[in-house]
């Protein structure tokens, strides 16, 4: 007998049809639960993070029981998870609180590039999909990799990567994290702050002296301050700035939050897109 969820989808589509795995999992962030729509595996969800918007249906369809760094621990218990899918340490408390319930807790800890595609692996074996998981991977990939053939086909032609300095936080300024970082460069730039970028906390990703953003001189600034909206003439603005090559050529560009910061598909396909149509047009502009 199949279950349908409010979506009208059923136990036991392209994938999972043994209904192996966990069957009332509660997603407090919002790459695993875009995953599991992607898989067809929305059924199985029974809350989501307040925060996620991809897939945008997931808001009309499921309770939002999280935000990022709190969640409601009684209505989650009332949901009766089998499991919970958290990310990063900063969720560590809230996985904690629902351990000591009895409830199952898998937090992820994903920051490089290959970390996502291992945790998306994971997901998809966890739910009985991995042979769809391995060929939605493998087409990820492949999209990362058409993104380099371009990019070395404009070197060839003498383009020079563009120094990007990207923006998750403003006050303080905090640079990209690790997979950002390493996505810039797919997309053919330069993270100025490469080096911070492996740090994995962002505490440890703060420039503490702004002026050194400055003194990198970046070609390119992305701003992405994890859901508030980026001002461009607010940092065109900053003490000494008007030396700064992106803000005399006008090259002051956002990314959202949800396309570029959440580790999973997102990433790997709008965000690296984004970052990659601002490079190209970098390099189309100067040469």
């Amino acid at each position: 007998m199949r279950v349908p969820d409010a979506a009208g989808q059923s136990e036991g589509g392209r994938c999972g049809a043994s209904g192996w795995g966990p069957r009332r999992i509660v997603c407090l962030t919002e790459e695993t639960t875009e995953w599991l729509y992607l898989l067809g595996q929305a059924w199985r969800i029974v809350g989501i993070s307040g925060y996620t918007v991809r897939p945008r249906r997931a808001r009309q369809e499921k309770p939002k029981v999280s935000a990022f760094l709190s969640a409601k621990i009684d209505p989650i218990l009332a949901l009766e998870p089998d499991c919970v899918f958290g990310f990063s340490d900063l969720q560590a408390d809230i996985a904690a609180t629902l351990i000591r319930a009895g409830v199952q807790v898998t937090v992820f800890n994903q920051r490089s590039v290959e970390q996502i595609f291992s945790v998306l692996f994971q997901v998809a074996a966890m739910v009985g999909c991995a042979q769809e998981g391995v060929a939605r991977i493998a087409a990820l990939r492949a999209g990362l990799h058409a993104i380099e053939a371009d990019v070395a086909q404009r070197l060839a032609l003498g383009r020079r990567r563009p120094r990007v300095y990207f923006e998750e936080w403003d006050e303080p300024p905090i640079s990209a994290i690790r997979w950002v970082s390493e996505l810039i460069g797919i997309a053919g730039g330069e993270d100025i702050f490469a080096e911070l970028a492996l740090q994995p906390l962002g505490k440890d990703r703060i420039i503490a002296d702004p002026a050194e953003i400055v003194r990198r001189q970046p070609d390119i600034v992305i701003g992405s301050w994890c859901g508030k909206k980026f001002r461009p003439e607010k940092v065109a603005a900053r003490p000494g700035w008007d030396t700064v090559p992106a803000v005399r050529t006008g090259s002051l560009h956002e990314i959202k939050s949800a396309d570029i910061l959440q580790p999973g598909p997102a990433a790997l396909t709008d965000g690296v897109a984004q970052l990659h149509r601002i490079v190209c047009d970098w390099m189309d502009r100067h040469g």
